[in-house]
């Protein structure tokens, strides 16, 4: 009976060290205690800017903008960008970084742009109607639900 109550006293105190344990990072979270050095990130992601360009170089211009014909340069680019980031302890993404690939995208998906629709308007008389036949759909219900509640022979 003693043992179970000296458990219980040291189920808090287990419970602060497990949250301390979890909090420092021992769950598996990786916390960055370096401060971000942009100066290395900046110096090091035109390195995965060229090697980028040097593997669109192989697909033909007119199909940069179909994705599937260069996903894997892509990914390359990205995972490179993400590295020295890491490397440079800095998080990914960042705002230089961001910068940098947009950058990037500029160069080569600046004419990928697809045309923007131009939304209108439903003619008037459709407009109307689909807005009227909610609002009389709602208060028919409102109506029969007061009918209802007043007739108390339909009430069981």
């Amino acid at each position: 009976m003693e043992a179970q109550g000296s458990r219980r006293r040291h189920l808090p105190v287990l419970l602060l060290w497990v949250n301390g344990l979890m909090t420092l990072g021992f769950a598996g979270a990786r916390q960055q205690s370096e401060l971000c050095n942009e100066s290395l990130m900046l110096e090091k992601l035109p390195a995965c800017g060229k090697s980028f360009e040097e593997m669109m170089k192989r697909v033909d211009s007119k199909k940069w903008c179909n994705l599937t014909e260069f996903i894997m340069y892509y990914d390359n680019f990205t995972q490179c960008t993400e590295r020295e980031a890491n490397n440079a302890s800095c998080f990914w993404p960042n705002p230089l970084a961001e910068g940098f690939i947009t950058g990037i995208h500029k160069q080569f998906f600046s004419n990928c742009t697809s045309e923007k629709v131009h939304w209108e308007d439903p003619p008037d008389e459709i407009l109307i109607t689909l807005i009227l036949i909610p609002v009389l759909l709602t208060c028919a219900m409102i109506t029969l639900v007061v009918w209802c509640s007043k007739r108390s022979d339909i009430l069981v």
